[in-house]
């Protein structure tokens, strides 16, 4: 008898304080400033991309992707609905799942991949430039992107439309217009109906884009001789109104505003012009950091300090791989972790992109902001326990779930008989207990087995009478 209650105090003891909630490590908020693109078009392939990308989710480095047809993310309606189940499945905190869904040349969702052509934002905005017109294509998009499970959208485009020939911008048709206040209006629109179906917008690119007379992809692009503060307006307008969701702040160098860096790297455009004069209180985003405005002039490292310095909360990636071919994340956040203990990054730079990520996810993505923060600290797969253990009759099983999802929980002899049917249905994100009673059950070893979409989980039961 005082073995069996010795063994059953150590279970309880190492039961109790294993499932204490820890504080949610430095690392896991570092990993939701960074979001990645992968190859791949399921989760399910043994495919070098794909198991770095598992691998980053299982430590909780990445706080969102970004899907792409070129990156074979895209390959009809289904596949792309399936893929982004898998990943929400394996994040530990629900991920930001991105694309560029502007309209006409800038459409990742298209007639290529099972959808429709769509009309580009200068047809909208300047040759039809209707209300009804936009609302209804922005609608449809949003559908779109719903029911794939993107909750993301990298647009609208909010430049105005300066120089018509700006070969990032204005030759693709992708502002509304020339006139600040007709972009205001068509943004607003575009904005509302995502909205509708809580989708996440993103304005871009601040401080403007659209006078440019060079591309960011390619190199270093002056904006400075071409820009006016004219081009602020539509930003303006929907950071007044709340409209504003994220700003993806561009490459784009304006030296009456910053003589030293680009807006993306600049902390005075970033916080003290986009945060402390026009109020923006959201997330901020870089462009792709792989672009040639950055990675020909920068540093990989001295880039990721200046960004997260200068107010960055997302730092936006085309690929999971650095250039050593290792986890890109895992060198992000390695990068980052070093400079905030060498006091170089200050820690509450972290803080505050955690904060302002969690409560964007939290508006969005249907969980509290409570429960965002705890489940920083959950495990990434299903967890089952029972206490106590030895038992007579009766045991608790416990299962703690990263996500809601159908389960089964059945018991199991050991010659490997089903016995015993607990749970068969959904069961929502958290911790459930679930009683056994074995009183009509013979002494000896049980196994308990809690079956998800995405594991099976194993506990050895021990019944003494």
């Amino acid at each position: 008898m005082k073995f069996r209650i010795a063994l059953v105090t150590t279970v309880f003891f190492a039961f109790f304080f294993s499932k204490v909630i820890a504080q949610v490590s430095l690392r896991q908020k570092i990993g939701q400033m960074i979001m990645v693109t992968f190859i791949g078009d399921s989760l399910e392939k043994k495919i070098p991309s794909i198991d770095t990308l598992k691998n980053d989710l299982a430590q909780g480095l990445i706080g969102g992707v970004t899907f792409f047809a070129w990156s074979n993310n895209l390959k009809n309606p289904a596949q792309i609905t399936r893929l982004s189940a898998q990943l929400q499945q394996l994040a530990g905190i629900p991920l930001l799942i991105a694309t560029d869904q502007e309209g006409g040349k800038v459409a990742r969702l298209s007639s290529s991949n099972g959808f429709t052509a769509t009309s580009t934002a200068y047809q909208l905005g300047t040759i039809i430039n209707k209300e009804d017109s936009t609302r209804e294509q922005a609608s449809l998009m949003t559908g779109w992107l719903q029911q794939s499970g993107i909750n993301t959208n990298f647009a609208p485009v909010a430049d105005v439309n300066v120089n018509p020939k700006s070969p990032a911008i204005g030759a693709s048709e992708r502002s509304f217009s020339a006139r600040p206040d007709s972009v205001t209006a068509h943004i607003g629109w575009f904005i509302e109906e995502m909205h509708k179906k809580n989708i996440i917008t993103t304005l871009k690119h601040f401080p403007g884009h659209g006078s440019a007379v060079s591309d960011s992809h390619l190199g270093f692009t002056d904006i400075s001789t071409t820009w006016s503060d004219q081009e602020l307006i539509p930003f303006q307008a929907m950071i007044s109104n709340h409209s504003a969701d994220m700003v993806m702040m561009g490459h784009l160098y304006n030296k009456f505003l910053d003589s030293l860096y680009p807006a993306s790297l600049s902390y005075s455009v970033i916080t003290n012009l986009l945060r402390n004069q026009m109020g923006f209180e959201g997330v901020v985003i870089t462009d792709a950091m792989g672009m040639g405005a950055i990675t020909l002039n920068y540093g990989f490292e001295e880039s990721i300090v200046l960004a997260v310095n200068a107010g960055v909360n997302l730092l936006l990636y085309t690929t999971n791989f650095d250039s050593l071919n290792r986890s890109l994340a895992r060198t992000i956040v390695g990068i980052i972790e070093q400079k905030v203990q060498a006091g170089t990054i200050p820690l509450a730079r972290i803080d505050e992109s955690y904060n302002h990520i969690l409560a964007l996810k939290a508006k969005y993505l249907g969980v509290t902001f409570a429960e965002l923060r705890r489940s920083g600290s959950r495990p990434r797969t299903p967890t089952l326990g029972n206490y106590p253990n030895p038992f007579n009759p009766e045991t608790m099983l416990k299962i703690e779930l990263p996500h809601t999802a159908k389960i089964q929980l059945k018991i199991y002899d050991l010659l490997g008989r089903e016995v015993m049917v607990l749970k068969d249905g959904e069961l929502q994100q958290g911790e459930h207990q679930i009683r056994w009673n074995a009183s009509s059950f013979a002494s000896g070893v049980y196994i308990a087995v809690l079956t998800t979409p995405t594991a099976v989980v194993k506990q050895k039961l021990l019944l003494l009478k």
